[in-house]
């Protein structure tokens, strides 16, 4: 059903009302107002002021006489009915007054017109607007905009963007240049009897150019854009959505060649399940409306529509059907080379340091998405300006990569030696046991500054390589260096604290996705006992078994977390002394980079140990 309500009350009774509240007034007040200085008196009365000489002046019509009192400063007007009086006229002659009759005045029939018309219309007319622009605010300023399309067109010189403004999806853009180039030489595609895709489905997680693409694809092709999101079809009444689809489409057969962008698309391409209570009469009609128009139009015009979503499992299958969106063009997270070329791409128009390395940046951002590093490189460039500095250096960026990770730095956070302590030991522990592992990535800095995102320190590692595939013994060297920071708690102060809350949490997803999904497991060998739905949005997993395999899953998840538990704690009991030093190391600098470390790490014990404190100072990077 329409989330969206009907107005209780239509607008032709808003103007109902205002009209009869316009004529009331009409017929009450204003005679009130006309009639507040006149007062009825009887012929006699006339007559006898009129005797006594109290008559100032006298009016006669054909109905009534009219006069005023001569001995009133402010005269109120008179009014008496006329009476069948021959002598009238010889006693005002010897009352001495100044007398005489009314002459009929008509009036202009233009001002009557006015008057009658004319005045009380544009009143009606200006309330009633008044009233509408206040409907209209409420409902979404498009009141009378039934079935008009609100798709934004751009030309070639307002999009601005080709290709050359996105990197990192090579293959995306291998995929539309076909496009471009069909619509640049659409004869040479139809010698040979070859049509043009009527529609392309941009997939992939948010952040990552979906809409930079089509924009990009527009410029390169030099033909007008409309751009339009989903959610913009389905508003208040039922039926417009549809209409507005209607109207786009016919926009954009007159406008051909070009190209039409519908974001997030799965607004109204939901799948139609056929639930009663599920369903939403508006939204699937809309659909079907889409799904009419891309089979009606002709695609030898050049109209091409893209689509944008990151929820394609949830699309009905009759849009993804061939003749419809014929290509599902995937827009995924860049990879290293892509990451270094994304920040290359938004360094362009920043002042950047000479000695800049994006490949580091690069290689300390794995996962990210383009929008992310975009806000990487300006986030860089207002540590810069914070620093007092004119260009954007290295460290700056390691910082900005930082902030989006993790937030940015509580300098004034007030925390006890005593915790500060634990929470040295605790990254230590990371650091230490991933050092020992054959299959775990390097260490890269390790800090004890709290963040704004909760943390109170970490340990960052970074690949020598883009990694694309774990092996088993990977995922375990992983959760084994995520219980080094509870291990090394317990061995060193003997008791636990919250702070490994989070790698508790990615210990434990780690360790069943290795038996459900990952076929990692003896007992369950190659079986898939959960799915991953909205894999662009959370991946959030169900599992698709009886409840005795999902306590046996439960099992199997606490003895890979228990043995990886019990390696971390065992390296670092025989790296006891390191982890001392380099606790007290990291708690005196507060950060320390993956050099240092390691530096320290393999640096042989000295006896006696009495210039222990002095010893890190010697081999440290000052920051």
């Amino acid at each position: 059903m329409n989330d969206v309500k009907n107005p209780k009350k239509p607008l032709i009774y808003y103007y109902l009302i205002v009209l009869v509240v316009i004529m009331l007034l009409n017929a009450t007040l204003v005679p009130m107002l006309s009639q507040r200085n006149i007062q009825q008196v009887d012929y006699s009365t006339f007559l006898t002021m009129l005797s006594e000489g109290q008559i100032g002046e006298v009016q006669v019509d054909e109905t009534q006489i009219a006069f005023t009192s001569s001995e009133e400063k402010n005269p109120m007007i008179y009014v008496t009915g006329r009476m069948e009086d021959a002598q009238l006229v010889d006693r005002l002659t010897d009352a001495g007054v100044s007398f005489g009759q009314v002459v009929p005045q008509e009036m202009s029939p233009l001002l009557n017109f006015l008057l009658s018309w004319v005045l009380p219309l544009g009143l009606f007319w200006l309330v009633g607007s008044l009233l509408f622009r206040q409907m209209s605010k409420r409902m979404g300023g498009n009141t009378m905009s039934f079935g008009k399309s609100n798709a934004k067109v751009y030309v070639a010189a307002q999009t601005g963007k080709t290709f050359n403004d996105v990197a990192g999806q090579d293959e995306a853009k291998e995929a539309l240049t076909e496009i471009v180039d069909f619509l640049h030489q659409p004869e040479k595609y139809k010698e040979i009897g070859a049509k043009l895709p009527k529609g392309a489905l941009l997939v992939g997680p948010p952040g990552t150019g979906k809409t930079l693409l089509a924009q990009a694809v527009a410029g390169e092709a030099k033909v007008p854009f409309f751009s339009i999101s989903g959610s913009e079809f389905v508003e208040m009444f039922v039926g417009m959505g549809a209409a507005r689809v209607r109207d786009l489409f016919k926009q954009a057969g007159e406008k051909a060649p070009c190209i039409v962008f519908i974001d997030e698309i799965d607004a109204i391409g939901k799948k139609r399940d056929g639930s009663p209570m599920g369903g939403n009469d508006e939204r699937e009609q809309t659909l079907n409306q889409l799904l009419t128009e891309m089979d009606g139009f002709d695609g030898s015009k050049g109209v091409v529509i893209l689509a944008a979503t990151n929820r394609p499992e949830s699309l009905d299958k009759a849009l993804l059907r061939p003749g419809r969106f014929d290509r599902r063009v995937p827009v995924e997270l860049p990879d290293l080379q892509g990451r270094e070329a994304i920040l290359r791409v938004h360094a362009r128009n920043v002042k950047m340091s000479r000695d800049i390395n994006f490949t580091a940046i690069a290689r300390a951002t794995s996962g990210a998405s383009g929008a992310e590093l975009a806000n990487i490189i300006n986030e860089g460039a207002l540590a810069a300006v914070k620093a007092g500095r004119s260009t954007v250096e290295q460290q700056d960026l390691e910082e900005a990569v930082e902030t989006v990770i993790a937030g940015y730095q509580r300098k004034n956070a007030v925390i006890s030696m005593k915790d500060k302590l634990t929470v040295s030991y605790h990254e230590v522990g990371h650091a230490l046991v991933a050092a020992k592992l054959k299959h775990s990535a390097p260490v890269h800095k390790i800090t004890i500054v709290p963040r704004t995102s909760g943390a109170l320190g970490y340990t960052m590692q970074v690949d020598e390589q883009e990694q694309v595939l774990m092996t088993r013994e990977q995922i375990m060297d992983k959760i084994t260096t995520l219980t080094g920071g509870r291990a090394a708690e317990e061995l060193i102060f003997g008791s636990v604290t919250s702070g490994a809350s989070n790698d508790i949490e990615q210990a434990t997803k780690l360790a069943r996705a290795m038996i459900t999904r990952l076929g990692m497991s003896e007992t369950f060998d190659m079986t898939a006992l959960e799915t991953v739905g909205n894999p662009y949005l959370g991946a959030d997993a169900s599992l698709m078994c009886s409840a005795d395999t999902a306590a046996r899953v439960d099992q199997e998840v606490v003895a890979i977390i228990r043995q990886a538990h019990g390696q971390a704690r065992q390296i670092l009991e025989d790296n006891k002394q390191k982890l001392h030093e380099l606790a007290k190391y990291l708690l005196e600098k507060e950060t320390i980079t993956g050099e240092e470390f390691t530096v320290i790490l393999n640096r042989l014990p000295q006896l006696p140990q009495t210039g222990e404190d002095e010893k890190p100072e010697e081999t440290s990077t000052d920051k």
